[in-house]
């Protein structure tokens, strides 16, 4: 079988033998969203469809090993922990990604998924909590999001926009306004771009990133929206090692 081409955008296998290219699996602390800080096992699928001009898991886009699913499944159960975050990559890339996470609810583990909302996920089960990032037009992919993904969208779920400007913050803002999103889910998050080479954004040497972090919480209190501010955890204490 062929392996994940860099931006296919789906691979239309649905054999469970065919099993899932697998960047990394590894057992850390949360970072982001409603888990935060809570022991997840993290399961990186490879492949994405997108290049965000932020991103900061190109590692995935491609290499990886194709495991079988019971191998996948194997490994997890090696962690003392019943809290998965299936992410990437784009997870939804590799259909066979709703196998997976069909046979781990049935083992009974709390999943959620990180997705970039550029692929349907009508298919994923309503007991996920689909994390699923809006692009702004920074991030370079604004025209990938599909829109009738917010169709399948309930409180369980969340949103998050990466915020790297205010152009972005006001195009993010008219968008909730707009689709009303937080009728749609149970927490909408902006976040603000945060890559850290070093921990140096904490005492202010790399001045950068705690500049738009300030900025983004002011622009936030003044509007008064009903969103979440959110630092990715894992970043200020890990930088952005692997596996972590």
């Amino acid at each position: 079988m062929t392996d994940l081409p860099l931006r296919s955008p789906a691979i239309p296998v649905t054999d469970p033998e065919a099993g899932l290219r697998i960047t990394e699996i590894f057992y850390s602390l949360q970072g982001e969203a409603l888990t935060s800080g809570l022991p997840t096992i993290f399961v990186r699928l490879t492949g994405c469809p997108l290049r965000c001009v932020y991103c900061d898991t190109e590692y995935a886009f491609s290499g990886g090993e194709r495991q079988s699913l019971e191998t996948i499944i194997t490994t997890i159960k090696s962690y003392p922990c019943k809290r998965i975050c299936l992410t990437g990559g784009e997870p939804l890339a590799q259909p066979n990604a709703i196998e997976l996470i069909k046979r781990l609810l049935a083992e009974d583990y709390e999943i959620s998924l990180e997705t970039a909302g550029a692929l349907s996920v009508q298919n994923v089960p309503p007991a996920v909590s689909k994390v699923m990032d809006l692009k702004t037009p920074s991030s370079g992919e604004v025209d990938k999001n599909l829109w009738s993904n917010l169709n399948y969208l309930t409180q369980h779920d969340q949103l998050k926009f990466v915020i790297m400007n205010r152009e972005d913050y006001d195009w993010a803002k008219a968008k909730f306004i707009e689709h009303q999103l937080d009728k749609l889910v149970g927490t909408v998050w902006f976040s603000p771009m945060f890559n850290v080479a070093e921990d140096d954004a904490l005492n202010n040497n790399s001045p950068d990133v705690p500049l738009l972090a300030r900025e983004l919480a002011e622009w936030m209190l003044a509007d008064a929206l009903p969103v979440r501010f959110q630092l990715q955890l894992h970043k200020i204490i890990w930088a952005d090692a692997k596996g972590k």
